[in-house]
């Protein structure tokens, strides 16, 4: 089974830049999801500032470039897994905010986790 596990904050606070202590304790994550296989992909994302949002309604397509004020939450990072289950899923996820908690003093945020449904015959949601 397969997880996006999406990592949020709020950008606007002050805890400043990912410290180097951060960035060394989730390579090591990192290699140990490539060595046991559950680590398919992962990566950091761009502040708001440096992205647009593309919208629909009303039947009209609309571009907002960023920053992206009336957003409390935004997806700072992500990461895919491939897992036995959604409660090794949720473990990983615990194991990310850890990583944050113990490199990134004064940082808060939320770990988003939701499985992948892919094109390989794999039952989708019910």
């Amino acid at each position: 089974m397969r997880f996006m596990t999406m990592i949020k904050s709020d950008e606007t606070m002050p805890w400043g830049p990912p410290p180097p202590a951060l960035w060394q304790a989730m390579a090591a994550f990192a290699k140990e999801g490539a060595i046991n296989g559950t680590l398919i992909e992962q990566a950091g994302l761009g502040s708001s500032a440096q992205g647009a949002i593309v919208s629909l309604a009303n039947g009209s397509i609309t571009v907002i470039d960023g920053p992206f004020a009336e957003s409390k939450e935004l997806i700072g990072g992500y990461a895919v897994t491939e897992v036995r289950s959604k409660e090794e899923a949720i473990e990983l996820g615990r194991r990310l905010l850890q990583i944050h908690l113990d490199n990134w003093p004064g940082w808060e945020g939320s770990c988003e986790i939701r499985q992948l449904f892919l094109d390989t015959g794999e039952a989708g949601p019910s």
